[in-house]
């Protein structure tokens, strides 16, 4: 992988992440990891929510700076206000109202900065009934329409872990909407609010689905669809060694290319292969017949062909693969193994992320930066304002 010392396309751009857990922090990840700037303003008592302990260890902390700020104090306040008035957004990740409370709210931080891109990320967004209560991922892909469909027939709704609401439908989805922000004030525009709701990027991420509902080709029942394990040739397979490979061989040439390698040319019972009516009896002949070879086995015989195959790999094993090897898909970040940034560039390589800091690493450096000299800093050490 292209990687520079510094950079990105995102050089340039300052980034102001009031600390929280989950899809806050992965939004601010995804810009620092493309080139931003990220200042993230941590809790002058050195805690952060959520249970995770901090360590330099935390991928989601990764590429930053951190301040550490006592925002129950008007000086904290007031120097928040001022990061935010040097910065080109923000990321927030509090229940509505917070932000408004404490005076950071948009009102007062867009009057200071009328170019400001200011980022909310919230389960349920900033406004209807749900708004004020608490919730996690798994409740805001049940009311999204996605946690339904993720399971086996017969079986019960299964979280995906937090990979939909948390990353794929919060933060991401507010990564996307600062960067657009963004571009369309470079663009001569205003700065603006992006209300990120987990509910509504989930929705998003089922729009497909949707599509084929509408058309007739999905079913709402669990576990019986083209794509949620219902077909023979779309599923994982246990192998003898108690692994796991995963097939996709949906299109007919993958579909015979897959017979072929696995031995089924001759099997009838696999010529219809979109006849819903036959999928559970194929299924088990598929479950016999990969139980009869070890996972390496199978990688043999259909690894780097168009069978649409792929062994199933933990985080361990993924790392150490030779495609994933090859492209550089993980690095070493202070000793422990990382997804590497992505996308890629042709033309603005991205660093290598440090290490995530511990709060307050970099309070001296930020505060020197908003113009603050050593007896100004002393002075807010000595309050509490700052640590």
């Amino acid at each position: 992988m292209a990687q520079g010392t510094k950079g990105g396309p995102l050089d340039g751009i300052r980034i102001i992440e009031f600390a929280g857990i989950g899809p806050g922090p992965f939004c601010g990840m995804m810009l620092a990891d493309h080139g931003a700037e990220v200042i993230r303003v941590d809790r002058a008592t050195g805690g952060r929510g959520g249970s995770q302990p901090i360590t330099t260890k935390d991928v989601l902390a990764r590429g930053r700076k951190s301040i550490a700020l006592n925002l129950k104090s008007e000086e904290g306040v007031a120097l928040a206000r001022k990061l935010a008035a040097s910065a080109d957004g923000i990321i927030e990740g509090f229940r509505p109202g917070v932000m408004e409370r404490l005076g950071l709210g948009p009102e007062e931080l867009l009057k200071d900065n009328p170019k400001l891109v200011y980022g909310r990320m919230t389960g349920w967004g900033q406004t209807g009934p749900y708004c004020p209560y608490a919730g996690h991922d798994i409740n805001y892909i049940a009311l999204a329409g996605a946690l339904a469909h993720f399971g086996r027939k017969g079986g019960k709704p299964t979280p995906p872990i937090n990979m939909v609401g948390d990353f794929g439908g919060g933060g991401m989805m507010l990564a996307y909407g600062m960067v657009s922000a963004l571009l369309s004030v470079a663009r001569g525009g205003e700065g603006q609010v992006i209300d990120a709701a987990m509910t509504d990027g989930t929705a998003v991420l089922m729009a497909m689905m949707h599509g084929m509902k509408n058309t007739g080709t999905w079913s709402e029942q669990l576990g019986v669809n083209l794509l949620d394990t219902g077909a023979h040739f779309y599923d994982t397979y246990e192998t003898a060694d108690g692994r796991f490979i995963s097939l996709g061989s949906i299109e007919p040439q993958f579909y015979a290319e897959l017979r072929k390698r696995a031995g089924l040319e001759e099997d009838a019972d696999f010529d219809a292969q979109m006849n819903p009516a036959g999928w559970a009896a194929l299924k088990d002949k598929l479950t016999a017949l990969f139980k009869g070879k070890t996972r390496a086995e199978w990688d043999a015989i259909m690894e780097h062909s168009d069978v649409c195959y792929a062994p199933v790999l933990t985080m361990s094993e993924a790392a150490q693969h030779p495609h994933n090897v090859a492209r550089d898909t993980f690095i070493d970040v202070g000793g422990d193994t990382q997804p590497a940034p992505a996308p890629r560039y042709s033309g603005t390589a991205t660093a290598t992320p440090e290490p995530a800091p511990m709060p307050g690493d970099d309070t001296d450096a930020v505060l020197e930066s908003l113009g603050l000299n050593e007896a100004e800093r002393a002075a807010l050490r000595d309050a509490g304002t700052v640590n």
